[in-house]
């Protein structure tokens, strides 16, 4: 029962050393987390979502690291993230924007209101 058990064990471990080993680098999620970022920056990240471009810059600097380190599925899994980050940041940035275009959309309705009200006798 003993050597069954050893044996048992042995065999899973080797399952999971074997499962380690064949995890390739994360290239391709890579590349869409520093694609997402450079789209969120476009979108203007920097200034609506500080916090969110932040954690995704983090985020891929420690995939890079694991990679570099040959830890592909820590990496794989932080480059995702970053992804999501990213996506977040530009979705905070569009809607900034969306937020402040239609405060000045109020603003010129406002004013020219105001004009109507003054030539109206």
């Amino acid at each position: 029962m003993r050597t069954l058990s050893v044996s048992a064990l042995s065999g899973l471990l080797i399952l999971a050393l074997a499962a380690c080993a064949s995890t390739p680098p994360p290239d391709a999620a890579m590349a869409l987390g520093k694609a997402a970022m450079g789209q969120a920056q476009s979108a203007g990240g920097n200034e609506y979502a500080p916090a969110e471009m932040r954690m995704a810059r983090d985020k891929l600097e420690r995939a890079q690291l694991a990679i570099n380190d040959k830890h592909y599925a820590q990496a794989r899994l932080l480059a995702e993230e970053a992804q999501v980050d990213a996506r977040l940041a530009q979705s905070k940035s569009e809607s900034g924007k969306a937020g402040k275009a239609a405060t000045a959309v109020k603003e010129d309705g406002r004013v020219l209101r105001e004009e109507l009200e003054r030539k109206t006798p």
